[in-house]
């Protein structure tokens, strides 16, 4: 691909080329193969169909490329990247059974008495939905909050932390609001230690600009009211649901600092080839929003569920996570790692995600 030419060398692949094509998601417009969700598939990418979603390309070639500069050009000082971690929690469900209605809390008490062999619910579900006034419970199963900032405080990490402010289907959507007190007493937490607060936009909103405007807008009016600003505000997409370029577009019009939905449900791995921000690129209007790319390299499930790649909480999913943080520590980006604070429920999860941390 690199040799020698006359006064130089000649590189025979088109880097800048499958740059854009891959961070613009160029192959995803108006795709006709879509999941249940309305999701462009990890199984119908070229990446997946051809065995390389687990590398970040568009910085390997970047790096042949600066190899290339550094060849010729000995004297050039190329930018050196750090490595780092980014933890992230789309919080789908902030409390068991704290907002859940009647029925649902019935449901949800033998649910978890019967299949789980949690007898204790038929008392502590009641008992929470009850003092669920003004904060969560500590006792609350799905309160794991203060366990995830202790973690990443220990590890030098900073939390992110996306917050569902609407309904537009009220199966998928959460059961809580962000004006509840004890929603706004953990937002109050999250930002006195230091962690992020941001946006998880709800189900059918990644065809709705405008309800992902007003939905951003709400999250930063309650905000304001508790006193919390923040130097830039983004989040990610409920179900990781996204359609270049009109979701895009739904970002830049709640004027949104960052996105970071960019990964695939049904596996983990380089959805735009990289592991780095980048400026995003509307592919249609050929115009660039104000807006930055975070991608998603692994999200908990992905891996873990029984529904995509059904590894379980033991050492085959560990080492999964571990190869794509070590690819990202190679490149010097950034792994994004999505985790659910619904699921640390097991002492198996929270070994895990632990394990994930400090490798």
């Amino acid at each position: 691909m690199v040799e020698p030419a006359p006064g130089g060398l000649a590189i025979h692949y088109d880097i800048l080329g499958l740059a854009y094509w891959m961070l613009s998601r160029q192959e995803e417009v108006e795709a006709e193969t879509l999941d249940r969700h309305c999701r462009f598939p990890a199984s119908a990418s070229h990446a997946g169909r051809h065995g390389y979603l687990d590398r970040p390309v568009v910085d390997e070639w970047l790096a042949v490329l600066g190899q290339v500069i550094r060849c010729q050009w000995p004297d050039v000082t190329l930018r050196r990247h750090v490595f780092r971690m980014r933890p992230t929690h789309d919080v789908d469900r902030p409390s068991r059974y704290g907002f859940a209605r009647d029925i649902k809390l019935a449901r949800v008490m033998l649910g978890d008495t019967l299949l789980h062999q949690r007898p204790q619910a038929l008392l502590l579900g009641p008992w929470v939905r009850l003092t669920t006034r003004r904060r969560l419970h500590p006792l609350d199963p799905l309160n794991t909050f203060d366990w995830l900032m202790d973690l990443s405080e220990r590890y030098g990490l900073t939390s992110a932390f996306y917050f569902i402010c609407g309904r537009t289907d009220p199966r998928k959507d959460a059961d809580y609001e962000p004006e509840h007190p004890a929603i706004r007493e953990l937002l109050r937490g999250i930002h006195a230690r230091g962690h992020e607060i941001g946006l998880h936009p709800s189900y059918h909103t990644f065809r709705n600009p405008k309800e992902l405007a007003n939905e951003a807008a709400r999250l930063r009016r309650v905000c304001a009211e508790e006193g919390i600003e923040q130097a830039e505000w983004g989040g990610r997409m409920h179900y990781l649901r996204w359609q270049t370029p009109l979701t895009l577009q739904g970002w830049a019009q709640a004027k949104m600092d960052y996105d970071s939905t960019m990964g695939y449900a049904e596996s983990p791995g380089f959805r735009c080839g990289t592991c780095f921000d980048y400026p995003a690129f509307d592919p249609v209007k050929r115009e660039a929003p104000p807006l930055r790319i975070r991608p998603l390299i692994a999200m908990e499930c992905s891996v873990m569920s029984p529904l995509y790649l059904g590894l379980g909480a033991g050492e085959e999913a560990f080492e999964r996570f571990a190869a794509l943080k070590a690819r990202c520590r190679a490149m010097g980006g950034t792994f994004t790692l999505l985790w659910h604070n619904s699921e640390l429920t097991t002492r198996a999860q929270r070994a895990l995600y632990e394990r994930v941390l400090a490798a």
